[in-house]
């Protein structure tokens, strides 16, 4: 007999709580008796200014703080192991389904071989009223299939309000001229390499049966579907990526759930893929919002529909999708999000009390090179501020590496590792982290030049796959 879930939770409850303990105890942030840095006089000992500069860095750090609250109450308040789903109707009686897949047409045999792999997803499930959609800017010649439909982008299409890249082609399908969905109808968006599972399948028929909400999302993990590669430096690359974006699965089960359970709001704003949306409501918020709505057209269109009144909810069941290949697309993937969500928050279109939160969160991102500067300039000018202080401050770091270890478990099947794997892990977590750090500190100081209208694609194919990939057909 297996573990049931909730005991799964509890005892992940229990080590967070007595990681978040053992970490600041060690770390000096949670002191139960004197120590030496309660008695030194920083203004004496470090000087004025080197204090002051000290006391500002230290604040900053506390930009992260809503995140990190959000992230707990999700992985303490929310079951992080939840059962298998079962449909709560027929999947024969659902409304009509469109799953949009938005490709530039780069990666035709990528996008053939998911289309297969997700049309017989949804068939095993049970669903028969429902389409693939591919919109493409250039031509795929998809084989023919009732249930597959491939909308080339018009070279000559402008929006209103010249939306670019990803954002121009979601609002074609949008025009009275090419929606083919009625109000009641809904739309599930994917990436090219987006993977439904049999899972999300049924998380997204429950959520549509429900008829509380107009949108919703749910968890992607990057580890269930490996890339295979020819060249061991990109499969070295591709992996240590993955692990890194174990912190992206986590954010997934704390902040992302907490939000739209508790709040039912994309309050962090949400990502660009497991998109569930009603197609009425699509159309009334629209992705017609120019240029500076189209770096992140995801995110955009999430607090433009908060600040409308529509209602969110979290979607049971994952998907899987593919970390990026190489240390460079990790980086620019990273840089093309911050500027994104920098020109959502900017942008004179939304309210400032709708856009808040997410602005604290992206502010918290834009200084993490100062912030992280604390883990140097702390060891040099020691000084406390306060206990109170000095215990969230550690707080906060001790959260941001669990993030690494619980997205790690919750997306790699460790149950199945032996004791030297077990260890190993540990390093690959380590040098995971350290990267994603100076990563994003990189991308954040890069993030300033260039074109800010340019939408970087990450590599998606890779040659030893393409070979593979060339006979596949959608049938």
């Amino acid at each position: 007999m297996g573990v049931s879930s909730q005991t799964k939770h509890l005892v992940q409850s229990t080590f967070l709580i007595s990681w978040i303990f053992l970490f600041c105890f060690y770390t000096e942030g949670l002191r139960f008796g004197p120590h030496p840095v309660d008695s030194l006089d920083p203004w004496v000992t470090h000087g004025p200014v080197v204090t002051v500069i000290i006391i500002f860095l230290r604040f900053l750090s506390f930009l992260a703080l809503p995140q990190t609250l959000f992230n707990l109450v999700g992985l303490l308040t929310l079951n992080t192991f939840p059962e298998k789903s079962s449909f709560k109707s027929s999947p024969l009686l659902s409304p009509f389904v469109c799953v949009r897949v938005v490709t530039r047409g780069l990666y035709p045999n990528l996008v053939k071989k998911t289309v297969k792999t997700n049309m017989n997803t949804l068939l095993d499930a049970g669903l028969e009223n429902f389409v693939i959609q591919v919109v493409t800017d250039q031509p795929l010649h998809l084989a023919g299939d009732k249930r597959v439909l491939e909308t080339v982008v018009d070279s000559t299409y402008k929006t209103k309000s010249g939306a670019l890249n990803k954002a121009r082609a979601l609002q074609y399908c949008l025009e009275e001229d090419k929606n083919i969905l009625g109000d009641d109808d809904w739309i599930v968006h994917l990436d090219e390499e987006t993977l439904l599972t049999d899972g999300s399948v049924r998380g997204i028929m429950n959520f549509i049966s429900s008829g509380k909400h107009s949108f919703g999302q749910g968890l992607i993990t990057y580890a269930n579907n490996p890339a295979h590669f020819k060249s061991y430096s990109k499969y070295i690359q591709n992996r240590i990526c993955t692990v890194a974006d174990s912190f992206r699965v986590a954010d997934d089960m704390g902040k992302l759930r907490c939000q739209l359970k508790y709040f039912n709001k994309p309050l962090f704003g949400w990502k660009g893929s497991y998109v569930i949306c009603n197609a009425g409501a699509e159309r009334k918020v629209t992705f017609d919002w120019g240029p500076d709505g189209s770096k992140a057209e995801d995110c955009f269109f999430g607090i433009v529909a908060l600040d409308q009144g529509y209602s969110f909810d979290f979607i049971e069941g994952e998907m899987h999708e593919k970390s990026p290949f190489t240390f460079q697309d990790f980086f620019k993937q990273r840089k093309r999000w911050m500027q994104g969500i920098y020109m959502v928050c900017r942008s004179p279109l939304i309210p400032v009390q709708s856009k808040f939160i997410l602005s604290i969160s992206l502010a918290s991102w834009l200084t993490m090179p100062l912030s992280t500067s604390n883990l140097v300039l702390s060891q040099l000018y020691p000084l406390s501020i306060s206990p109170m202080v000095d215990f969230l401050l550690s707080f906060i770091g001790a959260m941001g590496l669990y993030m690494y270890i619980f997205g790690y478990i919750k997306q790699f099947n460790i149950h199945r590792f032996s004791y030297f794997r077990m260890v190993l892990s540990i390093f690959e977590i380590i040098l995971a982290s350290f990267l994603s750090i100076i990563v994003e500190n990189c991308a954040v100081i890069c993030m300033w030049g260039g074109d800010w209208y340019d939408f970087y694609i990450v590599e998606k194919e890779n040659d030893a796959e393409e070979a593979s990939e060339e006979s596949v057909e959608v049938v």
